[in-house]
């Protein structure tokens, strides 16, 4: 038996990549799929692109998400009518057996199933291997105070997990990190996550994307991180400490982000915030002196 997996895309104006996307889910050697593409009344020929495929399995849907990727995301799991959700963002693609790998992974017991990525950066052409993960069962202090470790174009999740949750958070405070916020809630809840370390997919890292707004994601992940650090009752010391590194180091990444866009002065500061907080990372003061002279890390 071959349960119904239902592949969410939420795009905007990506009709250049959306091709690449759909064909990498038509090709899949799993086939009972449907795809579900929500189009945020993008105004290239996104249409086109997926009318052109004539395959029954796909649903196109329009809607106006107000800048919320949430909305698209959570608008393709009501759609849906699988007993399995896959999210893929229309600019990233899959290997053909994506599917059927994690597949038989869920099969194991798992309720979400993570596989490892390319990462591939359009600026220079130049590829990176990301593994996910590791499988723990403190997932959940992992992620809040070491920071996010899954991808959501990796993730392939039980329904009826994410119908015991309100989904994607649609608060704009989250956005570019609303979907750390919800690994993290269903961490919270004891689901069990497994994670693949075989590349199943391609991660596109280009200007259009979450990378190119370095601080507006900073402050993103600070909010998930202080939504649910608050709400723990009379944190001890040790937690506490955990904390003031865990926010140098979300300072350290956004640096990152300015220091790859070229905003050397703005990294400056923020390279400076990080290391103020917390001074006891080497690798701190090496991305600091490599933004000083203006060289690529």
């Amino acid at each position: 038996m071959n349960p119904l997996v239902s592949v969410v895309i939420p795009t905007y104006n990506h009709a250049n990549f959306l091709k690449d996307a759909l064909h990498s889910v038509i090709c899949q050697t799993y086939t009972n799929i449907e795809i579900i593409v929500i189009d945020n009344n993008s105004v290239d020929d996104t249409e086109e692109v997926v009318s052109s495929f004539l395959d029954p399995r796909i649903i196109f849907k329009k809607i106006n998400n107000n800048g919320i990727i949430a909305a698209s995301r959570n608008m393709g799991i009501l759609i849906a009518k699988g007993d399995y959700i896959a999210f893929l963002d229309s600019d990233d693609i899959w290997h053909n057996n994506k599917i059927e790998k994690c597949m038989e992974k869920l099969s194991l017991g798992y309720d979400l199933v993570c596989h490892a990525e390319t990462w591939f950066y359009e600026e220079d052409q130049k590829t990176r291997k990301v593994i996910y993960g590791p499988e723990s069962h403190e997932l959940f202090d992992r992620l809040l105070f070491e920071g996010n470790c899954l991808s959501t174009s990796a993730v392939m999740v039980n329904r009826k997990i994410l119908e015991d949750t309100p989904f994607f958070s649609e608060d704009e405070k989250f956005i570019t990190a609303e979907d750390y916020h919800l690994w993290l809630k269903l961490a919270k809840h004891n689901v069990r996550f497994g994670f693949l370390d075989q590349i199943l997919g391609k991660c596109r890292i280009h200007e259009g994307n979450n990378s190119g707004f370095p601080i507006k994601n900073m402050m993103a992940v600070k909010s998930v991180f202080t939504d649910y650090y608050d709400k723990i009752k009379n944190p001890s010391l040790k937690i506490k400490i955990l904390a003031w590194r865990r926010l140098a180091i979300i300072e350290y990444s956004g640096a990152r982000g300015l220091q790859r866009n070229r905003e050397h002065f703005r990294a400056l500061i923020t390279f400076i915030k990080a290391i103020a907080r917390w001074p006891f990372i080497p690798k701190f003061y090496l991305a600091f002196l490599f933004n000083i002279f203006h060289l690529k890390l």
